[in-house]
């Protein structure tokens, strides 16, 4: 019994545990999911809500209904990922750091950051706490996600 439940967690076939939060740290449901979404106590990846694009609302248009130049919109992402990289670093090697280019609500502005080691994470997520970016606070917490190859999600 018990190796035929380890075989399902994470999966579809698990009635219990969430496989959307396992396996992109976000559910679409939220608060809402009748399934668990067990948090990590202590992970090598941290979530966080950081980017938020110059065309959120429809991608190519900026708020007020007028088209952006690509490289407009190119230049104020590499600007992001390079202020965020150079802060983050200052914790600890970075080996993967990625900025979902999703629109879909529970993705938006969603920033994952693996670090080679689980301290490293832990004191990045004990100094981003309280902090702002671009006017808005820092929401981060460690994520179970540690595959980005499959950390994709089917609503994108």
């Amino acid at each position: 019994m018990a190796e035929h439940l380890a075989s399902i967690f994470g999966t579809e076939k698990d009635r219990v545990s969430c496989p959307f939060y396992f396996k992109i740290g976000a559910c679409r449901h939220g608060e809402r999911c009748s399934r668990l979404h067990n948090r990590p106590t202590i992970s090598p990846t941290l979530l966080s809500n950081m980017y938020q694009r110059l065309d959120m609302v429809t991608p190519g248009v900026d708020p007020q209904g007028h088209p952006m130049d690509p490289r407009k919109i190119q230049d104020h992402f590499e600007d992001f990922y390079d202020d965020i990289f150079e802060e983050l670093y200052k914790f600890g090697e970075i080996e993967s750091l990625n900025v979902c280019d999703n629109l879909a609500d529970h993705m938006i502005g969603n920033v994952y950051v693996q670090f080679k080691e689980e301290d490293q994470a832990a004191a990045a997520l004990q100094a981003l706490q309280c902090r702002f970016y671009s006017g808005r606070p820092i929401i981060d917490d460690f994520s179970p996600v540690t595959d980005f190859r499959e950390a994709t999600c089917r609503q994108f």
